[in-house]
């Protein structure tokens, strides 16, 4: 059996998927909040970012993660249909979870369904990620450690979900995005380590691309996404900022009725400054 490593580069890979699943949760509750104060249209393209904001960030954390693992004996190698394959379940199991949240009717039920169908969504990104690895040798998994990291998906998903409805203030969404991303973190490494390798030693070559050539520049990308959007979510407006500006418009604009009521000759006595 081969010997795995899960960081190949010391803590650079494990801090820095941390902080892609913290950003990518932060950025996500804040449109879902900002979509629950919204209707309409709105509402539909802020839950979409939301969606595709966690979801990123989810597949984000996985590869960057995956940056940092190796097995001694064989090459890794990565098929790059599948591995696309995995960004778009996530965001789309994502996006099924926050609109069952955005629009149900019974919020409870909305969570507890909201929660299992992405958290299940993610589990299978992970393994549908794992699954486009190429390498020499067989793949096998721990059962009882690939159900845990499952259960630890969808209570991730549900805390998030339920964070997304009840807290609102900037400090606390802060707090659950660093608990969410810890969640998240916790189910990938809990299901990277159900991974066993029994490696077949061969001079043949593997099919696929490495890490490096496709995986980094994607995640590179998707991050600077993630980041560009954060700023476009701090710098727009909430729907109690919007309304109290356009209340502080009403109250500046001037009132010509209060002049059309005015007695006759007011105005003339005051142009010539006499009372």
């Amino acid at each position: 059996m081969g010997h795995l490593d899960h960081a190949t580069f010391g803590w650079l890979t494990p801090v820095l998927s941390y902080a892609m699943a913290c950003t990518g949760a932060a950025l996500g509750l804040r449109c879902t909040v900002r979509a629950l104060e919204a209707s309409g249209r709105s509402r539909r393209n802020w839950l979409l970012t939301a969606a595709s904001a966690i979801g990123t960030g989810i597949w984000t954390m996985h590869f960057v993660a995956m940056l940092g693992f190796g097995v001694t004996g064989t090459d890794i190698r990565y098929d790059v249909p599948l591995t696309i394959l995995s960004l778009v379940v996530a965001m789309v199991v994502v996006g099924l979870g926050v609109f069952a949240v955005g629009y149900g009717r019974d919020r409870v039920r909305a969570l507890l369904v909201g929660g299992l169908t992405t958290g299940v969504g993610v589990a299978s990104m992970h393994y549908m990620g794992m699954a486009a690895l190429r390498l020499h040798g067989e793949v096998r998994y721990d059962p009882l450690l690939v159900a845990l990291s499952v259960v630890i998906a969808v209570v991730a998903a549900t805390a998030a979900l339920w964070a997304a409805l009840n807290i609102h203030a900037p400090v606390a969404v802060a707090v659950a995005s660093l608990v969410m991303g810890a969640a998240v973190s916790s189910m990938h490494y809990t299901g990277m380590f159900a991974v066993e390798v029994d490696v077949v030693p061969s001079s043949g070559t593997l099919s696929g691309v490495t890490a490096m050539q496709f995986i980094f520049p994607l995640a590179v990308g998707l991050g600077s996404y993630l980041f560009i959007t954060s700023a476009f979510v701090a710098l727009s407006p909430t729907a109690a900022e919007r309304a109290a500006y356009a209340s502080a418009g009403q109250l500046v604009e001037p009132d010509e009725r209060a002049v059309d009521v005015a007695p006759p000759g007011f105005r003339e006595t005051v142009g010539n400054g006499r009372a």
